[in-house]
């Protein structure tokens, strides 16, 4: 576990954050200039918090009540930044075997875990951008790490290189048993991955919690964006159809979306833009669109303009929808009515595999 409250006051900024998390990713989420990357260089040893208190486990970083700062060796901190920061006179070998330390039998592991064997005599300059960061971030996992922060490791690199690195953080995320703390500002690369989510604003900490249920969450649609906002859900394939679909089971219902790579009975996340869901109160059979879910309204969010957000809950699954206000009065929505929230297949977008429970 591991246990952040801190406070940070420098010229012109604040930072201030209380969280616990637990194995598998957290995403640290929030603009340019919130707080995001002196939250993870605190834990590291980097940045001295001004107040607080930063626990892993049994072992206490920072305490100041108890003038415990840990250096920054001790801490066993494995960091990931934007840039790979490879040595260029070393080998791809030569760069993983200089973090080893006395647990070799992780070399083998971790050049499985990352598909690196191909790599391994080859100098970085020879690398792309997404091969040159599945190398540092083994040469992290190789200096056995007790915690892994990654700051924005995708931001330099393109779409097509970033999907690829999103497969072995999965991966990561689902093989092993430590905290990885996950700086970002791009929501899609949250929804894949986070089993959990920090929201900062301007040094504060706006939100904390279950990752599915904050990208629900109506009240935090100004801090995700109010065309990007929407849900995150979990759900197990059913099967995949010659028509170029795939078919999901969640507690909501069935879903269907462009087919998607998985086995059968895997589970998987599918995030869905609060604005591509219309809502009815009756169920409609001739409509193209071959998503149908119904729920209960749990709660409606009015915004300061002419919109609204509507969350439909049933069970612990919650599916957002945006409308407007003149919607609402039309249809006279109220909280806990029945409801149909409507979607084209194309409106669902994969969000990877679904974290480990």
């Amino acid at each position: 576990m591991l246990d952040i409250d801190i406070k940070v006051n420098r010229t012109g900024f604040h930072l201030s954050a209380a969280f616990r998390t637990n194995a598998g990713i957290t995403a640290i989420f929030g603009p340019s200039g919130s707080g995001k990357t002196t939250l993870i260089n605190c834990v590291a040893g980097l940045v001295q918090p001004d107040q607080g208190v930063i626990r892993l486990g049994d072992r206490t970083f920072y305490d100041r009540t108890k003038s415990i700062n840990s250096a920054v060796p001790k801490r066993r901190v494995g960091y990931i930044f934007q840039n790979p920061r490879l040595f260029p006179h070393l080998s791809v070998e030569r760069n993983l075997m200089y973090s080893v330390t006395s647990r070799r039998d992780m070399f083998d592991q971790v050049v499985d875990l990352l598909d690196l064997l191909d790599l391994l005599q080859r100098w970085p300059r020879h690398l792309s951008g997404g091969e040159q960061q599945r190398v540092a971030i083994g040469r992290a996992l190789l200096s056995d790490p007790q915690i892994l922060l990654m700051d924005e490791p995708l931001s330099a690199l393109d779409r097509t290189r970033r999907d690829g690195i999103l497969n072995y953080l999965e991966k990561l995320r689902d093989q092993t048993d430590m905290p990885i703390l996950y700086v970002s500002h791009d929501l899609d690369e949250v929804a894949r991955l986070a089993n959990q989510i920090v929201v900062l604003d301007k040094g504060q900490m706006i939100a904390a919690g279950d990752s599915e249920r904050l990208l629900s969450d109506p009240s935090l649609l100004p801090h995700f964006g109010l065309h990007q906002g929407g849900s995150v859900i979990s759900a197990r394939i059913r099967a995949h159809h010659s028509e170029g679909l795939t078919e999901l089971d969640s507690e909501a219902g069935r879903l269907f979306l462009p087919r998607i790579i998985g086995e059968i009975d895997e589970m998987h996340r599918v995030q869905i833009r609060a604005s591509d869901v219309i809502l009815s109160t009756q169920p409609i059979d001739q409509i193209t669109a071959l998503n149908q879910l119904t729920g209960q309204i749990e709660t409606i969010h009015l915004g300061g303009g002419p919109g609204a957000a509507v969350i439909l809950r049933k069970g612990d699954t919650r599916l957002m929808a945006r409308v407007t206000q003149k919607s609402l009065q039309h249809l006279r929505l109220k909280v806990g009515q029945t409801c149909h929230a409507i979607f084209k297949a194309t409106a669902i977008k994969s969000a990877g595999r679904a974290p480990r429970q």
